[in-house]
């Protein structure tokens, strides 16, 4: 019997990976009733990719729900599940998914019932991988292929406290939103994930945006296998440090 190939390699594909990982999506018992474990979407994976990446799922559960900017979704969610599974761990998932605590600030939801928020540094290279990884399911999914190339992410929603990061972040985003604005959003349970893709460019670049519990957004943007990166100079002075100014309708974007 012959089987599609993995979305990560090479190899035959004998099993069915949840893209984004279903960890992610409650569970009817912690949501007031409502199952959002229901027509998710999956792709072929060998083995390797699919059992490998458990602690990754988990890391990526606990990195994303909670986080402020999320629906009341994503909050149930940190509330329940999340919440069990970090103290199964005795915290140690906690501490993987953030990776420098900077505050502890203890919040009161209702008497006597605490939640403690986290201001700190996450574990921005491994939720990198984790998105790679989700992007490449999405890519197989959507157009029926795997893909071969390069991802860059962007993480539109952490909070930058340096003036220049923080503005070529806000200058991507908005970028990104002219883009897609007009393109539909794929996935039975929006409200926990959906996504959105760009046609391809003169270069035959494209992005992908994943939004997960209705305001975490991704940018995914994607270089398919033997396509070159255009040249910016806009992008060129920046990554040299020297002052730029990018535009975008009216509004400007200062750099360095």
């Amino acid at each position: 019997m012959a089987f599609p190939r993995c979305y990560m390699c090479d190899l035959p594909g004998t099993t069915a990976e949840h893209i984004p990982p279903r960890a992610i999506f409650p569970e009817a018992k912690d949501v007031h009733g409502q199952n959002y474990r229901v027509d998710l979407i999956t792709v072929p994976s060998c083995p390797e990719h699919n059992t490998a990446k458990s602690d990754d799922d988990e890391f990526l559960m606990v990195s994303l729900a909670g986080i402020i900017g999320n629906n009341s979704i994503g909050y149930r969610h940190r509330l329940t599940k999340v919440d069990r599974a970090i103290r199964r761990s005795s915290f140690r998932l906690l501490e993987k998914a953030i990776t420098k605590k900077e505050r502890i600030i203890k919040v009161e939801l209702e008497t006597n019932r605490f939640i403690e928020v986290i201001w700190g540094t996450p574990d921005v290279e491994r939720l990198y991988r984790c998105f790679d990884r989700i992007v490449r399911g999405l890519h197989l999914h959507h157009f029926g292929k795997p893909f071969e190339g390069e991802t860059r992410m962007l993480l539109g929603y952490l909070f930058h406290s340096d003036r220049s990061a923080k503005n070529f972040t806000q200058f991507i985003i908005d970028r990104a939103a002219l883009d897609i604005a007009d393109k539909p959003r794929y996935g039975k349970n929006q409200d926990v994930f959906y996504y959105q893709v760009t046609d391809p460019d003169q270069s035959g670049l494209f992005l992908f945006r994943l939004c997960f519990y209705g305001g975490l957004n991704v940018y995914a943007a994607v270089t398919p296998k033997g396509i070159e990166r255009p040249y910016h100079l806009g992008m060129d002075l920046m990554n040299q440090g020297i002052k730029t100014v990018f535009t975008l309708g009216d509004k400007s974007y200062e750099i360095n």
